[in-house]
C-alpha cells in the first residue's frame, strides 16, 4: 500500500488554510533567520532543532503582538462588558500550530521552513504540551478561550501558571509510573511576564471589628505575578488574553522571624510561599481536601478579583487612575464564570472587597455579587464535590468564614420563611454541613451566590435540577440552565485532520470553520460515490500515519486495515474501561475457541492517566497492559486482535489518534458522565460511537439519529430501578458463561502468571462493590459490538454512517456553546466584525 502523504505534502497540494503568497513566505523566512541569529544562537556556531522551533515560534508570535495590543486598545475604547472565565485548569496543549492556523499563516510558514531545508512537522513536535489540566474540565476551558476570541468577545481566562502540569505517564512492567512534567524547562515563547501588575494575596491573620468597619490584619502576604498568553481568534485579528498567576515570596518574607541571624534559612523558606503555584493537583472527579489546594483556590481568586476591579475602575488604555468609583454598574460591565466550584471563593472574596474595602452596603454588595457571578457544575459524583473543613477556613481565611456564615444565615432565613417548620430542608440546603467535622459545601455556596447555574449536557442539567440541587431548583427554578459542551473546530478538525477539512471545504466551502452547523450541507453527499471514497481514503491515510507513529514510538506493529477501536480518557471506574477489557477477553476467547473462523480484525487502543493515589485506576491500567501482553503474543491470534495501551495520553497525542479512530468508546454508566467532549471530537473526525445514553451521547444520537450510533445498555431510569431492586453482580456472573470465563481468567492469574493474585482487588470490586454496574451492561455491550463488526464488513455502508455523523456534528462546536453563554448568562452579543489588522489604520 502507498505510504501516507505527510501533512506537509498535503498542505502543499491544496488547503483550507489558505494559499501562501510569495511575499508572506519571504517575510517569514527573513523573520525566522533574524530570530535564529540574533535572539537565540548568538555566540554558537551551530543551531539545534530546538533553536529552530524557538525561531519559528518567535516569528509567529511577532504576528500576534500587534493584533494583541490593538485588541486591548479596541476594548478600552469601546468599553464592552468583559467576560472573566475563572478556572484552576487550562489544558492548552501546544500553541505553535494552533496560532498559525488561526492567523492564516500555516502555508506561508510551511513553505518558508521547507525552503530552509527544515520540516515543519518535526519542529511542531519539539513543543511541550501546556498540560495545566487533568482532562475534560481543563480542555473545555481551552476550547472556550478559542471560541470567545473567534466570536470577538472581550474575554479573559484566569488561572494558575503551574510550574509542573499534569504528570508524564510512563508504563513500567505494565504499571503506571509518574514523572514530573517540567514543561517550562526550556522556557515558554508564548507567555509574557507582567511584573508591573504583580499583586499581594493575604492568608492567615485575624479579623478586627472596629467602629469604622472590619479589618483583616496580621496576614501573611504572597505576591501573584501575572504571565499573559495571547489567545488568537480565527482570522478576525482579535487576540484575547489568558492571564496565569505565579506565586512569589515578598522580599521580606519570613526575615522578621529570623532576625536572630538565620538569614540563609529565612531565604530558603521563600519556597513555602512559592509552592502555591508549583504543581497541578492530578485528580479528576475527586476532591482532595489539602490546605495547599485551598491556598491555590484562594490565590487565583484574590489576584484575579483585584485585577478585575482595577480594570473596571480605569477604563482608558494603559491608564491606572480610577475613572469609576461607584459599583452600581459593576454587573453591567463584568461577568465572572466559575468553572466548577474550584473558584467558588470568588463569591465571599467579592463580598469582602465590596463591603470591607469599598464600603458598599451589605445588601447592595450581595445583589452585585449575585448578578456578576455564574456557576457551571461539571459532575454529579458525590466524591467530586468540594466540602472544606470549617477549621481549615478559620485558620487560613478567617474573614471569608465570617462572610460565608453571614451569607448562609441570610439564605436559611429566606428558606425558613418559605418553608416554615421544614428543618430537614434547612439541613439539606445549608452551606455549612454539620457533623463530626463541620464542612463548607462549596457547590451550595456557588448556587446561592450566582444568578445562573448550568450543567454541561441536557441529561446532566436535568439530573442537576432533579436531584443534585433539587431543593435549590424548587426555590429558584429560573436560575437553572443547560449549556451543552462543545469543542473548537479549529484545533479538532482543521489542525488535527487537514485531509478531512480539505475534502469538506471542496464540497461546501470554508464557512463551516466558524459556523460548524454548515456541515449539514454534507447530507446531500451521503450517496455520492466520489465523496464516500474520499472520506474512506482520508481515514485510511490517517490510520497508516498513526500506525507508523505507534511503530516508531512504541515498537508495536499493528494492522492498518484492522478496525481502530479507541477509548481515550482519564482512567476511572465510572468510565468503565473494565467493560472494554471484558470485551477484549471475550473476543480473545472466541478466537482461541475457533481459530479458523473469520473475525473482523481489531486493534483495541486504551489510553489515559490514573490519579496517582487512585489504587483501582492503577490496577485497571495494569490489567489492560497484562491482557495486551497475553493477546499480542499469542500466535493463534495473529493480526486478528491487538490490545495497545497508549502511554502518556495528552492533547498532542489526542490530535493524532482521534483522526485515525474507526470506533469511539463512550461507555460510562448512564447518569455519571456529565457531558464528555472526546465523544464530540471523534464524531466530527469520522469515527462511529459505541456508547450508553449518557452525557452528550444523548444529544449526538438525537442529532445523527440513534440508528447511526451504536447505543446499548441501561438508561438512567434503568440504573435507578436497579438501585432500588439491588444490584447483584453474582447473578450476571452465574448466568453469562462468557462473562464468567473472563472473570475466572482474571481471577486465576491467566493474565498475570507471575503473580496469580495480582487482580484480586479488581475482581472483588466487580463482584461485590461495583457502583457502576459493569456486569449489568456486559451482555448488551457484547451484542452491540457484534453489530459494529457486521457494519465494518460493509465499508460503503460504514462510511455513509460516518458522513452522516460528521454532517450532524455541527451542534457540538464550542462556538455554539459560547454564543449561548454570552446571550443567556453574560448578557453580551458575539460579534462577527473583524478588528482591522495592525498594518491598517483603525478607523
Amino acid at each position: 500500500m502507498a505510504a501516507p502523504l505527510s501533512d506537509g505534502e498535503r498542505r502543499k497540494q491544496i488547503s483550507v488554510r489558505g494559499i501562501a503568497g510569495l511575499g508572506d513566505v519571504a517575510e517569514v523566512r527573513k523573520s525566522f533567520n533574524r530570530h535564529l541569529h540574533f535572539t537565540l544562537v548568538k555566540d554558537r556556531n551551530v543551531a539545534t532543532p530546538r533553536d529552530y522551533y524557538f525561531a519559528l515560534a518567535h516569528t509567529v508570535r511577532d504576528h500576534l503582538v500587534g493584533r494583541w495590543i490593538r485588541t486591548q486598545q479596541h476594548y478600552y475604547e469601546r468599553d464592552p462588558k468583559r467576560i472573566y472565565y475563572l478556572s484552576l485548569e487550562f489544558y492548552m496543549g501546544r500553541t505553535l500550530q494552533n496560532t498559525m492556523v488561526n492567523l492564516g499563516l500555516q502555508n506561508a510558514c510551511d513553505e518558508a521552513i521547507y525552503q530552509l531545508g527544515l520540516d515543519l512537522e518535526e519542529l511542531e513536535e519539539i513543543e511541550e504540551d501546556a498540560g495545566l489540566g487533568n482532562g475534560g474540565l481543563g480542555r473545555l476551558a481551552a476550547c472556550f478561550l478559542d471560541s470567545m476570541a473567534t466570536l470577538g468577545l472581550a474575554a479573559y481566562g484566569y488561572g494558575i501558571r503551574y510550574e509542573f502540569g499534569i504528570f508524564n505517564q510512563k508504563i513500567v512492567d505494565g504499571w503506571q509510573v509518574e514523572e514530573a512534567d517540567d514543561w517550562l524547562r526550556y522556557g515558554n515563547p508564548w507567555e509574557k511576564a507582567r511584573p508591573e501588575y504583580m499583586l499581594p494575596v493575604h492568608f492567615y491573620g485575624r479579623v478586627e471589628h472596629a467602629p469604622d468597619g472590619v479589618k483583616w490584619i496580621d496576614t501573611q502576604v504572597v505576591l501573584a505575578m501575572p504571565y499573559d498568553t495571547p489567545v488568537p481568534g480565527y482570522k478576525n485579528n482579535t487576540v484575547n488574553t489568558m492571564r496565569l498567576w505565579s506565586a512569589k515570596a515578598p522580599n521580606d518574607f519570613n526575615l522578621q522571624e529570623f532576625n536572630m541571624g538565620d538569614y540563609i534559612e529565612a531565604v530558603l523558606d521563600r519556597n513555602l510561599a512559592e509552592n502555591i503555584s508549583r504543581v497541578l493537583y492530578p485528580n479528576d472527579n475527586f476532591f482532595e481536601g489539602k490546605e495547599l489546594r485551598l491556598k491555590q483556590e484562594y490565590f487565583v481568586v484574590a489576584a484575579t478579583l483585584q485585577d478585575i476591579i482595577r480594570r473596571f475602575k480605569s477604563s482608558k488604555f494603559g491608564c491606572r487612575d480610577p475613572v469609576r468609583t461607584c459599583f452600581e454598574t459593576f454587573p453591567d460591565k463584568v461577568a465572572i464564570q466559575l468553572n466548577d466550584t474550584h473558584p467558588a471563593l470568588s463569591i465571599p472574596e467579592l463580598m469582602r472587597i465590596l463591603v470591607d474595602v469599598e464600603k458598599v452596603d451589605w445588601d447592595k454588595a450581595w445583589e452585585i455579587t449575585k448578578r456578576t457571578c455564574a456557576y457551571t457544575n461539571h459532575t454529579v459524583l458525590p466524591e467530586a464535590l468540594e466540602r472544606w473543613p470549617v477549621s481549615m477556613f478559620e485558620k487560613l481565611l478567617p474573614r471569608h468564614l465570617e462572610i460565608i456564615y453571614a451569607l448562609n444565615q441570610m439564605h436559611l432565613d429566606r428558606v425558613a420563611a418559605l418553608y416554615p417548620g421544614d428543618i430537614d430542608r434547612l439541613r439539606r440546603m445549608s452551606v455549612i454541613e454539620e457533623g463530626d467535622c463541620k464542612r463548607i459545601n462549596m457547590a451550595h455556596l456557588c448556587v446561592i451566590g450566582s444568578h445562573a447555574v448550568n450543567g454541561v449536557a441536557r441529561i446532566h442539567s436535568r439530573i442537576v435540577s432533579d436531584s443534585v440541587f433539587k431543593d435549590f431548583y424548587e426555590l429558584e427554578p429560573e436560575k437553572f440552565q443547560n449549556k451543552t459542551n462543545g469543542i473548537t473546530p479549529r484545533r479538532w478538525l482543521l489542525l488535527c485532520n487537514p485531509g478531512l477539512a480539505d475534502i469538506i471545504a471542496e464540497k461546501i466551502g470554508e464557512g463551516f470553520i466558524t459556523d460548524l452547523s454548515q456541515l449539514k450541507k454534507l447530507l446531500e453527499f451521503i450517496d455520492n460515490e466520489t465523496f464516500i471514497r474520499d472520506v474512506a481514503k482520508v481515514k485510511q491515510e490517517n490510520k497508516l500515519k498513526f500506525a507508523a507513529y505507534l511503530e516508531e514510538q512504541y515498537k508495536v506493529k499493528i494492522n492498518p486495515m484492522s478496525m481502530f477501536d479507541v477509548q481515550v480518557k482519564r482512567i476511572h471506574e465510572y468510565k468503565r474501561q473494565l467493560l472494554n477489557c471484558l470485551h477484549a477477553i471475550t473476543l480473545y476467547n472466541r478466537i482461541r475457541c475457533n481459530p479458523s473462523k473469520s473475525f473482523v480484525p481489531r486493534t483495541i487502543m486504551i489510553g489515559g492517566k490514573a490519579a496517582p493515589g487512585y489504587h483501582m485506576a492503577k490496577m485497571i491500567i495494569k490489567l489492560i497492559t497484562s491482557i495486551g501482553e497475553v493477546i499480542n503474543n499469542d500466535p493463534y491470534v495473529g493480526d486478528k486482535l491487538k490490545v495497545i495501551f497508549l502511554e502518556n495520553y495528552r492533547v498532542s497525542l489526542a490530535e493524532k489518534v482521534i483522526p485515525a479512530a474507526d470506533l469511539s468508546q463512550q461507555i460510562s454508566t448512564a447518569g455519571t458522565e456529565a457531558s464528555g467532549t472526546g465523544n464530540m471530537k471523534f464524531m466530527v473526525n469520522g469515527a462511529l460511537t459505541i456508547g450508553t445514553m449518557d452525557g452528550a451521547n444523548v444529544e449526538m444520537a438525537e442529532e445523527a439519529g440513534e440508528e447511526n450510533l451504536f447505543i446499548f445498555g441501561m438508561r438512567v431510569e434503568d440504573v435507578e430501578a436497579l438501585d432500588r431492586k439491588g444490584y447483584n453482580a453474582r447473578e450476571y456472573y452465574e448466568s453469562l458463561p462468557e462473562l464468567r470465563q473472563a472473570i475466572d481468567q482474571i481471577s486465576s492469574g491467566f493474565f498475570s502468571p507471575r503473580d496469580p493474585g495480582c487482580f484480586r482487588d479488581v475482581v472483588n470490586m466487580l463482584m461485590y462493590h461495583d457502583r457502576f454496574k459493569v456486569f449489568a451492561d456486559y451482555e448488551a455491550y457484547i451484542k452491540c459490538q457484534g453489530q459494529v463488526d457486521q457494519l465494518f464488513m460493509d465499508p460503503r455502508e460504514w462510511t455513509r454512517k460516518v458522513i452522516r455523523n460528521i454532517a450532524c456534528s455541527g451542534k457540538f462546536s464550542s462556538d455554539r456553546t459560547i454564543t449561548e453563554y454570552a446571550r443567556e448568562i453574560w448578557g453580551v452579543e458575539p460579534s462577527a466584525t473583524a478588528i482591522p489588522p495592525p498594518n491598517l489604520p483603525r478607523n
